[in-house]
C-alpha cells in the first residue's frame, strides 16, 4: 500500500507540472507556439498616410520585438509604377481604389484589399491667404496661382471630379506627383492654394490655413491595403495589415482626420 501511495503521489505531481506548463504556455502568446512574426518588410503607402503610418510602423516594431518595418511613400501611382517593375514591396496601401485595382487585375496582390480609411480634399493656402481664397469656385479665377496632383495621382482625379460637379475649371500652375509636394508649394509660398487631403493640412499645423469647401463630398477617397503577391515575409505583412486595421489603427486613423470607410 505505501508503494501505491507513493506512486499515486508521483503521477499527481507530474500532471500538475504538465498543467502548470501548459497555463504557461498560454500566457506567453504567439512567441511560445512559434507563431510571432519576425524579420523586415517593405511597406508601399501613398503619401498621405506618411505621418500616420509612420507612427503605426514604430508601434508595431515596438510591440514585435525583431521586426523592421521600412516605408516608401509617394503618389499611389508611382508606387504602382515601382511594383509593377519589381520594386521589392510586401504591403501597398493606396489612396484610391482605382490604382490598386491595376496592381490586383496584374494578379500583383494577394487575395482581396481591405479598405481601411477614407479622405477628401481642402484648400490650403499660406497662413496669410494672400488671393482671399474662401471658396472651391475661388480657385479658377484669374491670376490665383493654384496646385493640383497630376490626374494619375488620386488627389488629381479627385479634383477632376469636383471640377466636373461643379462646373469650375481650374488652370493650375503646376501639377505634381504626389499631395505633399502640392502642400510643399503652398508652404514655400509659390502658389496661392493647393487642393490636398483634410489630413495633410492638419499635418501640417500653422504652416497652412486649410479652407474646407461643402463639394468636396462629391469625390471622397477609399484607401484600401494589401499583401503584395511577390512578398518574401507574408506573414509580418498580415500582421502589419492587422495593426492598420485594428482598434488602435483606427484611433490613430481617425485622429490623423482620416474618415472609416
Amino acid at each position: 500500500m505505501k508503494r501505491t501511495r507513493t506512486t499515486s503521489a508521483l503521477f499527481a505531481t507530474v500532471a500538475l507540472a504538465a498543467t502548470m506548463a501548459g497555463c504557461a504556455s498560454n500566457t506567453t502568446g504567439p512567441a511560445a507556439t512559434g507563431n510571432q512574426p519576425s524579420g523586415t518588410i517593405t511597406v508601399f503607402a501613398a503619401a498621405s498616410l506618411k505621418a500616420t503610418f509612420t507612427k503605426l510602423a514604430s508601434d508595431f516594431e515596438a510591440k514585435n520585438p525583431g521586426t523592421k518595418v521600412t516605408l516608401n511613400f509617394a503618389g499611389s501611382s508611382d508606387l504602382v509604377t515601382q511594383i509593377t517593375q519589381g520594386a521589392p514591396a510586401d504591403v501597398f496601401a493606396s489612396a484610391d481604389t482605382k490604382n490598386m485595382t491595376r496592381l490586383s487585375d496584374a494578379k500583383l496582390v494577394d487575395g482581396t484589399a481591405t479598405n481601411f480609411a477614407t479622405n477628401v480634399l481642402e484648400i490650403a493656402v499660406p497662413p496669410s491667404n494672400p488671393a482671399s481664397i474662401a471658396s472651391f469656385a475661388d480657385l479658377g479665377k484669374p491670376r490665383v496661382k493654384v496646385v493640383v496632383c497630376a490626374p494619375q495621382v488620386p488627389c488629381g482625379s479627385a479634383a477632376e471630379t469636383i471640377e466636373k460637379a461643379t462646373g469650375t475649371t481650374l488652370k493650375p500652375v503646376s501639377e505634381e506627383s504626389s499631395v505633399t509636394d502640392v502642400l510643399g508649394k503652398v508652404t514655400s509660398q509659390e502658389a496661392d492654394a493647393g487642393l490636398v487631403y483634410v489630413t495633410d493640412i492638419r499635418n501640417a499645423g500653422d504652416k497652412v490655413k486649410g479652407i474646407p469647401f461643402p463639394e468636396s463630398d462629391k469625390a471622397v477617397n477609399t484607401y484600401p491595403i494589401a499583401t503584395v503577391g511577390a512578398s518574401k515575409n507574408k506573414e509580418l505583412a498580415q500582421a502589419f495589415i492587422g495593426m492598420v486595421t485594428s482598434s488602435e489603427g483606427k484611433k490613430a486613423l481617425n485622429g490623423a482626420g482620416f474618415g472609416t470607410p
